[in-house]
């Protein structure tokens, strides 16, 4: 338990001090490319592989690929438009695979590393774009998605009952999903009435973004749960000591991010200013 606090506090140091603590865009930008490279590396760790033994040189070749690829989009918002647009149709077709898990497998393929490949570099562009558009709205994504987690997690534990996806993550019930959305509910009521001046239209918009937001932070944790169970792997990586591995950490951001950001391009298409 000490370990994982540790690891915690570290993990918030670094991403804190990169988002608010300096005013220079490189920090986060390695940020970024780091986590991309570390996530494409575990990835390929969790594809079907015809040998035993995963090759740790192909593993690091394709996380080097997954860094480039998002570095590439980083400060290309017309690219990472395309990129968010292709990884949201593939959480679309997540949900059919989650939901009739295992009886339908055939997911579990080689397409899975180019899938990956989006989902990463979409999501790192993603996280990128709206900390360039204000810190805060970054603070705000994570803050949807630490507390969908955090209040599915304690709710759960005291009254879960009846299972959301018993052969994807047993743990998880529709009891403690709802008190995640109850606990994001409040965040998003707090921001909404303190620190935006919206007409009622506009709020409704703004609401319905950030609960679709929750809801793919939630399919993001189911998706990987999957790929994980599918392939026999319990942690994707040991790199984070207590934690496991970096897509362990970043899997609900995978989806939730990008839907966040093309709901921000949405609301300043209609000339919503935030």
């Amino acid at each position: 338990m000490i370990e994982r606090i540790i690891t915690a506090l570290v993990l918030v140091a670094v991403v804190f001090f990169c988002m608010f603590y300096t005013t220079s865009h490189y920090p986060m930008l390695i940020l970024m490319v780091a986590a991309a490279g570390a996530a494409g590396y575990e990835w390929f760790k969790l594809m079907p592989h015809p040998e035993q033994s995963v090759n740790k040189v192909a593993a690091a070749a394709f996380g080097f690929v997954t860094a480039l690829l998002s570095l590439l989009t980083l400060n290309h918002e017309h690219v990472g438009l395309v990129l968010w647009v292709a990884s949201i149709f593939i959480w679309l077709l997540s949900i059919y695979w989650v939901k009739h898990y295992p009886r339908i497998d055939h997911w579990y393929c080689n397409r899975l590393y180019p899938m990956g490949v989006i989902l990463i570099a979409a999501a790192v562009s993603a996280i990128y774009m709206v900390w360039q558009m204000s810190p805060w709205w970054l603070m705000y994504l994570f803050l949807l998605v630490w507390g969908a987690d955090s209040g599915a997690y304690f709710v759960g534990r005291k009254l879960g009952r009846r299972k959301l996806a018993p052969h994807v993550s047993p743990n998880k019930t529709i009891e403690g999903l709802l008190g995640g959305i109850v606990t994001v509910a409040l965040v998003i009521i707090v921001v909404q009435a303190y620190f935006l001046s919206l007409s009622l239209l506009h709020h409704v918009i703004f609401l319905v973004i950030s609960i679709i937001t929750v809801f793919s932070s939630v399919l993001g944790d189911l998706f990987e749960s999957m790929i994980k169970r599918r392939a026999g792997i319990k942690d994707s990586g040991r790199i984070l000591p207590g934690h496991g591995g970096v897509l362990d950490r970043i899997d609900s951001l995978l989806a939730a991010a990008p839907i966040f950001a093309v709901g921000i391009i949405v609301l300043q298409l209609i000339g919503v200013n935030l």
